[in-house]
């Protein structure tokens, strides 16, 4: 008899939760499997989710919080100015449209009608998915003085292209961050306040939490230097979680970029030298997951504290 294969073990998880998800509502089927809706009891936690974050951050960090909003579609230059392109092109994402003449557009109808490549007679505009919430905001902040006076909230539609049946790895997400941009021990103070923020707000909702050193999937023949080099600096910490049994998932993390935005984007201190940034962020799918895979598909069941933190403590209750 031989012993099931770890990868296979995992995959049965991983598709086991997604049918639990999917049978008890949580996630709804769409044409793709990389993205599903989210159904009403999901959709209630997320909120109350993203309500506790917000207080609590206002509450505990010491800089003032300002919410900002960007859309999840920028210029494809930003893809560029943020390195992104030579980073994690596995990721990345660009928006095509038709922009041919009459002729081409019969063209065009001719293939679609026959059941061709319609999509290789497109053309890009110019324009792609955001892969960061916090991206579009240095393009904001370009060419000013930063003191680190404030902490910037924003919560952005993600994309990134590594397709996955795995609910807690969706190919768009939403996520909430927090930016501050500023001196280096600005930055760094940021990043270690804000995994400790995260880390009690994860305990809070029961949640067993491990703090991490990590690293991101940068691709080519500089990704092992970079990604080597990200946890010498410790650059990038992940507040991770078991959904699935002796295999942690990252729900949050704390990141310190040291001069990477502020030098492409001029970001400067008052001294002229050239600013810092760090942010913390929340996988918001994920935690709303997390949560159902700790206490259940039932919000009903949940632990009483739980549901008043997010605000759900009449869920289920006889009228």
């Amino acid at each position: 008899m031989t012993t099931p294969d770890a990868t296979d073990v995992l995959t049965r998880e991983r598709g086991g939760f997604r049918t639990e998800l999917i049978a008890h509502g949580w996630l709804l089927p769409s044409r793709t499997a990389v993205l599903p809706g989210l159904g009403p009891q999901a959709n209630a936690v997320y909120d109350g989710l993203a309500a506790l974050i917000s207080r609590t951050t206002r509450a505990r960090f010491a800089a003032p919080v300002t919410a900002v909003r960007f859309p999840p579609v920028f210029s494809a230059s930003m893809l560029e100015r943020t390195d992104y392109v030579a980073s994690f092109p596995q990721l990345l994402g660009t928006i095509s449209s038709f922009t041919g003449e009459q002729s081409e557009y019969r063209e065009l109808i001719d293939v679609y009608d026959r059941g061709g490549d319609w999509q290789g007679r497109l053309s890009p505009t110019g324009l792609a998915v955001a892969s960061a919430a916090c991206h579009p905001l240095y393009a904001y902040l370009e060419g000013t003085t930063a003191a680190g006076a404030t902490v910037y909230e924003m919560t952005g539609e993600c994309f990134r292209h590594e397709p996955s049946d795995d609910p807690m790895r969706f190919v768009a997400f939403r996520m909430r961050e927090y930016v501050v941009v500023g001196s280096e021990q600005q930055a760094r103070a940021h990043r270690v306040q804000g995994i400790a923020i995260a880390r009690g707000i994860f305990e809070a909702l029961g949640l067993v939490i491990d703090v991490v050193p990590a690293n991101d999937p940068f691709f080519g023949r500089g990704g092992a230097m970079l990604a080597a080099s990200q946890l010498q600096d410790e650059a990038k910490f992940e507040l991770v979680t078991e959904v699935y049994a002796g295999r942690p998932t990252a729900i949050g993390s704390g990141n310190y970029h040291g001069t990477h935005f502020g030098a492409e984007f001029a970001l400067h201190q008052a001294d002229g030298t050239v600013a810092h940034s760090a942010c913390s962020a929340y996988g918001m799918e994920r935690i709303v997951f997390a949560l159902a895979a700790r206490h259940g598909f039932e919000i009903v069941d949940w632990p009483p504290r739980v549901r008043e933190l997010l605000g759900l403590a009449d869920v289920g209750a006889v009228a």
